[in-house]
C-alpha cells in the first residue's frame, strides 16, 4: 500500500462567495499548498529546487472534478499521492475531503523545467525522497 501525504486547510471567509461556499478557484490554491508542504517533508522547497537544480516545478495540466461544495469554517483534508512518473514529470492525484465527503478530486501533471521553460530530468533526490508517496504500481 502506498503512503499518502495529508495537509489540512480551514475554510475562511475570504475563501468563500457571498453564500459562504468556497469559490471554485480556491481549491486550486489548496492543492498547491498541499504540494508545497509535501516538498517540505522531503527537505526541499520551490526556492531550494530553483537554487540547487536550476529548475522549477510547473503545472502542465490539471483535471479537476468538483463533487460537493465546501463551506465557511469547514475543516478540509487534502490527500496527495504520485500516480505515475516519467523522466521529466509526474502525475499527482489529490483529493480534498471534509470528513467522509469528497469535495474535489484532481489529477495534476507536474513538469520540471529549466529557466528557459524547457523540460529537464527530475532530480534524483526528489525522485528518491518522494518514493513513499508513489502508488504501488510505480514503486521500484
Amino acid at each position: 500500500m502506498h503512503e499518502n501525504f495529508f495537509h489540512n486547510v480551514k475554510v475562511y471567509y475570504e475563501d468563500t462567495d457571498a453564500g459562504g461556499i468556497v469559490y471554485y478557484a480556491n481549491y486550486l490554491k489548496y492543492l498547491e499548498r498541499a504540494r508545497t508542504e509535501a516538498l517540505l517533508t522531503i527537505g526541499l522547497s520551490n526556492i531550494k529546487i530553483k537554487d540547487n537544480f536550476g529548475a522549477q516545478i510547473i503545472v502542465k495540466s490539471c483535471n479537476i472534478e468538483y463533487k460537493k461544495s465546501a463551506q465557511l469554517e469547514d475543516e478540509l483534508k487534502i490527500r496527495s499521492f504520485i500516480k505515475s512518473v516519467s523522466k521529466t514529470s509526474f502525475y499527482m492525484n489529490q483529493i480534498i475531503t471534509n470528513g467522509e465527503i469528497i469535495n474535489v478530486e484532481a489529477q495534476v501533471h507536474l513538469v520540471f523545467v529549466n529557466e528557459n521553460g524547457k523540460p529537464v530530468k527530475v532530480p534524483d533526490i526528489i525522485f528518491d525522497n518522494f518514493k513513499p508517496y508513489f502508488c504501488d504500481s510505480i514503486k521500484a
